[in-house]
């Protein structure tokens, strides 16, 4: 196999970011209407909390990825900007602003995530699956994509979490196997894939995301596309980890935009019926498209 460029630790640790990974500031007339609506209706966004690269172009179009359950997280997954500690957010009344700030919006594909919430019971459950049947009910034209949490093994809070109505459902692998521990500290490899095939043998069109740069090899991404593919997964996108602050993991290196394309086309011979990958690629970004990925 031809190897493609990569930068190393050491160049990382000495160089800016390369080229391929500027992106542009958050502008526009549609950017302040989102951000206003966000504002008013006091609700959480991922593109937020989780300093996502592509806020400025999803958010200029329109769009935003909601984060319900509040803004702190019972999980210290070592890559993410999420705040870590024990809620003390939780609002009945949420799907409901939810809803009413999708409508407003007026958006044709909605994305919605949520913090874990592994101190409750139901991992959270009602408030999503209230939250989904309320936007449909209002924008019923509305098509949907959950990108949910890991429920720990209660099924019985992912069925809940997946039978209000949404198109897509979406469960970040966010690594390969191997570094689980390091990446993913209170996750775990098989059971992240059981959730996977569980959601696609429940009738649901499954997605999940990887990102790169954090030490894996390509054997080992190759391994876990096969895994998913093994365990019903139709959709997968990969991106370029970003370390956050410097109190987060490291980036181990930058992927090249060629080595991207590379695991694309590996990922399709693979079996997989989507593949959106890039640097700058993130769970949601083009998600309007993943709808129309063909169940069968």
């Amino acid at each position: 196999m031809i190897e493609l460029p990569v930068i190393s630790v050491e160049e990382v640790q000495k160089k800016r970011k390369p080229d391929w990974l500027r992106v542009k500031l958050p502008v526009g007339p549609e950017y302040a209407k989102v951000r206003k609506l966000v504002d008013t209706h006091k609700l959480h966004t991922i593109c937020e909390s989780g300093n996502c690269p592509n806020m400025g172009e999803c958010w200029g179009a329109g769009t935003a990825t909601f984060m319900i359950l509040g803004n702190v997280c019972t999980r210290s997954c070592t890559f993410c900007a999420v705040a870590t500690g024990r809620p003390t957010e939780y609002d009945a009344d949420e799907p409901r602003r939810v809803a009413e700030a999708i409508q407003l919006m007026g958006v044709k594909h909605a994305v919605i995530t949520s913090v874990n919430r592994d101190e409750l019971k139901d991992r959270g459950a009602e408030i999503w699956y209230q939250t989904v049947v309320q936007t449909k009910a209002l924008s019923p034209t509305t098509t949907i994509e959950t990108l949910i949490p890991d429920t720990k093994g209660n099924w019985d809070a992912l069925y809940r979490m997946i039978e209000g109505g949404q198109e897509v459902v979406s469960h970040n692998m966010e690594t390969v196997g191997r570094l689980y521990r390091k990446v993913r500290p209170q996750a775990k490899y098989e059971r992240s894939l059981e959730q996977i095939k569980r959601t696609r043998e429940a009738g649901k069109r499954t997605k999940s995301g990887i990102m790169l740069g954090v030490g894996e090899t390509k054997e080992e991404v190759f391994q876990a596309m096969e895994d998913l593919v093994a365990n019903g997964l139709m959709i997968l996108t990969l991106g370029q980890y970003l370390q956050p602050t410097k109190m987060h993991l490291e980036v181990a290196e930058f992927i090249h935009p060629e080595t991207f394309e590379m695991y694309k086309e590996e990922g399709l011979k693979r079996g997989l019926k989507y593949v959106e990958a890039g640097p700058l690629v993130r769970s949601s970004y083009h998600a309007e498209r993943h709808v129309n990925v063909p169940m069968n």
